[in-house]
């Protein structure tokens, strides 16, 4: 057969192939938190899955918090996660040291890995303990000790990051993998393709991870594309795929689980698109009102809601009440504004960080510019409000 394409068989019927077969979306529980098929019952123990629960509440509480505090003008921007918390699943099912590359709203991902609130404050107020110093904008967290990538605004720049990451990693032997998070918008992306072919010609154990939440910030995904979603994209490009009910946590987890199996053991990519509906606004820059119905938003969160369904199934297992609920709520809410409060009180960064962290030894153009802006400070410190910067 042909080089470029060595599986094809040959054939007399002059036919366009316009499709293949859809991609079916497999699931564990039902909307009700029921497991569909006792195969699937995930073998989580119990404290394993009241602390995903449990993340899943207090991923829910800040984002309430953060995004009244941005509407109040207390923070400059701000990104819920609201209907689509089961991402966390996917962070349960990673080995800690595997490397993060996220695009934006993933917060719930380092919550599971164990970020702290304190931590989530700092960076979105960009205070004097903010571990980016004070560099970028609200919600653009990253954490070298627990393996997660900086976020960068620019779409899909991540995915071919993390393929090469990941391509690293095998060269390596290091057994870890990369994952990388991104939405179905992001797929449009020229990076997306590179990422993608880079990472299935060469074999890199890297795991790609679309949330298909139905919306490029106001693009429905049916202006988006006419194909069968984002999953039919990684068989084009030879790459073992799954679609998931991403409303799921089981399901998530489950289907990362075996993907990190297949990127580790095989040196291989794996796609997952995860099928979500993003209840909240694109950003607190959007208003969704704009594009949809209020009403569609409602249908949705009372229909499927990834916070009822893992709730029911916990109480199905006598392993959750409800009046838990409301206690673990009212906890996380506390201590979210407690952490709000110590950060809002904290002093800014120290100038010295815009020099730092670039070049090993500093060019004499910027040192040149250090000693002009040192003494411009000295001189108006007042108009530059020095005291409210840290040292």
């Amino acid at each position: 057969m042909f080089p470029g394409a060595l599986t094809s068989e040959y054939t007399h019927d002059l036919r366009f192939a316009s499709s293949v077969e859809s991609i079916p979306t497999y699931q564990v529980m039902d909307t009700d938190g029921r497991v569909l098929d006792a195969a699937n019952e995930p073998q989580m123990s119990k404290d394993e899955a009241r602390h995903i629960y449990k993340n899943m509440l207090i991923l829910n509480a800040m984002d309430q918090i953060l995004y009244e505090a941005q509407r109040q003008g207390r923070i400059s921007f701000y990104m819920t996660s609201f209907g689509e918390e089961a991402l966390i699943g996917s962070a349960a099912a990673l080995d800690p040291k595997d490397q993060v590359f996220g695009q934006y709203r993933e917060a719930g991902v380092l919550l599971q890995r164990g970020f702290t609130l304190e931590q989530f404050m700092n960076q979105c107020y960009s205070n004097e303990k903010d571990l980016g110093k004070g560099r970028q904008m609200p919600i653009h967290y990253g954490s070298k000790e627990l393996h997660f990538q900086t976020i960068s605004s620019p779409l899909a720049t991540q995915i071919p990051q993390a393929a090469g990451a990941a391509y690293a990693m095998r060269r390596e032997g290091s057994k870890q993998c990369a994952i990388c998070y991104f939405g179905e918008g992001a797929a449009s992306e020229g990076d997306f393709h590179a990422g993608l072919n880079m990472a299935a010609t060469l074999g890199c154990p890297v795991i790609f991870y679309c949330r298909n939440n139905g919306y490029a910030i106001s693009t429905p995904s049916i202006e988006q594309y006419r194909g069968d979603g984002i999953a039919s994209r990684g068989i084009g490009y030879g790459i073992d795929t799954i679609r998931v009910d991403g409303n799921d946590i089981w399901a998530i987890y489950s289907a990362t689980r075996a993907a990190r199996k297949i990127a580790v053991e095989q040196n291989k990519p794996v796609l997952i698109e995860a099928m979500t509906y993003r209840v909240s606004h694109h950003s607190t820059s959007d208003d969704s009102s704009a594009y949809r119905s209020t009403k569609e938003v409602e249908d949705w969160s009372k229909r499927d809601n990834p916070i009822s369904r893992m709730r029911a199934w916990l109480e199905g297992k006598g392993w959750w009440t409800k009046s838990e609920d409301a206690e673990v709520t009212k906890a996380a809410k506390a201590d979210v504004l407690r952490a709000f409060a110590a950060a809002e009180t904290l002093k800014k960064p120290s100038i010295r960080h815009l020099f730092e962290d670039v070049y090993d030894q500093l060019p004499p153009e910027l040192e040149r510019e250090r000693t002009e802006i040192e003494a411009l400070i000295r001189k108006y410190p007042d108009y530059y409000q020095v005291n409210d910067f840290a040292k």
